[in-house]
């Protein structure tokens, strides 16, 4: 039990101190924080929506959206591979109603190498066991392409991923806000936003899918039937940001998908807000050839099936930028810069849910935390300090510790909420349940005539077993806890467990070593 080495000594003292140290900002207002010198940690536990007020908002995927997108991919690789065979095959104009797609085959003969590449283009729906599109023939040289549910939902899971990592990164690009972005359920994603009170910012800036599309305009389009919605074959009617509506090629000359970069800059001749755009490899390739080929034809900037603005081709664009203007004011032209860096929403989404805090409640349910906590501490050192005397107030001191590196160690990653709150509380009633078995355990290897170093040695030896296999399971509950639960849940958890591994070791090992330095001064004590 005196064996405690000094290097033991310097570094349980020196994780304590680093402790404290991280500890120290959470404890003062941030404008003294603010005055600390770069070598000092400055991270201060961060409040989650809860505690500091701000903005909740429910999402709900439109699912027709999904599909719509699934017919007009497969729609353009059915176009592409017909064109890529050898020798080409020759379809007539694909049609898209019924939420299917259907085209003929010019050459009767050419069908079932026609069939054979269509098949190609599916691809297995999960683990379901079924291909995510059936391909059928009818009237002897129709080919119909029809979608089957389990693809629609294994499109509608990987889209609703994606679609999660894409508010994540327009709501919080710089990962600093503590946001929650969680999917619940099959087609809605929870947003959860810190700090900010009004929704309606939030609303907008995830109310657009960003989906930029770069069309050229049908210039052999009817405008009276273009007016009134109608189009030919392979085209599409759009409505135009200043009015009126406008024919375009269906099939896009480039899209966001290939954009590498987006920011907000204004116009050299005009000075206007714009948004400058730089495509990869392959789309700055496509961006050159496509302008190239169709040099003195209008083509149209499109955003979200919106035509912002649709500019003559005066030249071939060969150095993959571009530039997107439609009356932006700077915070618009900020805003659809992030949207398009943080990529396309792979499916509509729509509130469906919101709410804001405000911090007044957040204040208080602070306040009455606080309250909580100093008047369960307060009960437990006197407790303590009454019940073992001197090992009382070692375990009083490692409580204190204990509650100050769990604030150090949530400081830097951690968010804490009302429940997290609540599970502080509890860990700080649980944490002297290690020193009660400790100190118990010495009293009764005292009873058994035991001297009191021998006592103290087998009291921290035969606790130390029963206090890790307590913890242990107290552990892997916090771990399922955080594993299935979601938002105030997780929150709970991480403040549990942190609390267990802090309180495992303060209870445990500080006190051990309080001990053995008290008792190297006063090795003849007789009784704790």
């Amino acid at each position: 039990m005196l064996d405690f080495p000094r290097w033991k000594v310097w570094g349980v003292s020196l994780l304590c101190l680093i402790g404290i140290l991280l500890a120290v900002p959470s404890m003062l207002p941030e404008s003294a924080v603010a005055k600390f010198p770069g070598f000092l940690p400055s991270a201060q536990v961060n409040l989650g929506l809860d505690l500091a007020g701000g903005s909740h908002l429910l999402l709900e995927a439109d699912t027709s959206d999904v599909a719509k997108q699934r017919l007009d991919v497969m729609d353009e690789s059915i176009r592409t591979e017909m064109r890529r065979a050898e020798p080409r095959i020759e379809i007539g104009d694909i049609s898209t109603t019924g939420g299917r797609l259907s085209f003929m085959v010019r050459d009767p003969a050419r069908v079932d190498a026609a069939v054979e590449i269509v098949r190609a283009l599916t691809q297995p729906a999960g683990l379901t066991g079924q291909r995510d599109w059936t391909v059928n023939v009818m009237d002897q040289n129709r080919i119909v392409v029809t979608p089957t549910s389990a693809g629609i939902a294994n499109a509608l899971d990987s889209a609703m991923a994606t679609a999660r990592e894409v508010v994540y990164n327009r709501v919080d690009p710089e990962g600093t806000r503590e946001t929650t972005v969680i999917r619940q359920g099959g087609d809605r994603i929870l947003v959860q936003v810190p700090g900010l009170e009004d929704p309606e910012g939030l609303k907008q800036l995830l109310g657009k899918t960003a989906r930029l599309d770069f069309k050229l305009v049908d210039l052999n389009a009817d405008p009276a039937q273009v007016q009134q919605g109608r189009a030919s074959p392979g085209s599409q009617v759009l409505p135009m940001r200043d009015g009126g509506n406008i024919a375009v090629i269906r099939r896009a000359m480039v899209t966001g998908d290939q954009l590498i970069d987006a920011q907000q800059s204004f116009d050299p001749q005009t000075n206007e807000p714009v948004v400058s755009i730089r495509f990869d490899n392959q789309g700055a390739k496509r961006f050159a050839r496509v302008t190239q080929e169709n040099v003195n034809k209008p083509f149209a900037i499109i955003l979200d099936d919106v035509v912002l603005s649709a500019p003559n081709i005066n030249e071939p664009i060969l150095g993959g930028q571009a530039q997107i203007s439609g009356n932006f004011t700077v915070e618009s032209a900020n805003e659809l810069a992030i949207q398009l860096r943080s990529g396309k929403l792979p499916v509509e989404l729509k509130v469906v849910e919101e709410r804001s805090v405000g911090p007044d409640l957040g204040k208080e349910s602070i306040r009455r935390g606080i309250i909580a906590g100093i008047i369960g501490t307060v009960l437990i050192l006197a407790f303590m300090m009454l019940t073992y005397g001197r090992f009382g107030v070692y375990a009083d001191i490692a409580l204190i510790l204990n509650v100050i590196v769990i604030l150090g160690i949530m400081a830097p990653f951690a968010t804490l909420t009302l429940p997290g709150i609540a599970g502080f509380v509890l860990t700080i009633g649980a944490a002297v349940d290690a020193n009660v078995i400790i100190n118990e355990r010495i009293r009764e290897e005292q009873r058994r005539g035991r001297k009191i170093v021998d006592a103290i040695e087998h009291g921290y030896n035969e606790a130390r077993t029963a206090i890790f296999d307590a913890n242990i399971t107290n552990v892997i509950a916090g771990m399922l806890l955080y594993y299935f639960g979601s938002g105030p849940v997780k929150g709970f958890a991480v403040v549990m467990m942190i609390g267990i591994a802090t309180s495992v070791f303060t209870a445990v090992t500080v006190t051990r070593m309080f001990v053995s330095l008290w008792l190297r001064k006063r090795p003849t004590v007789l009784r704790i």
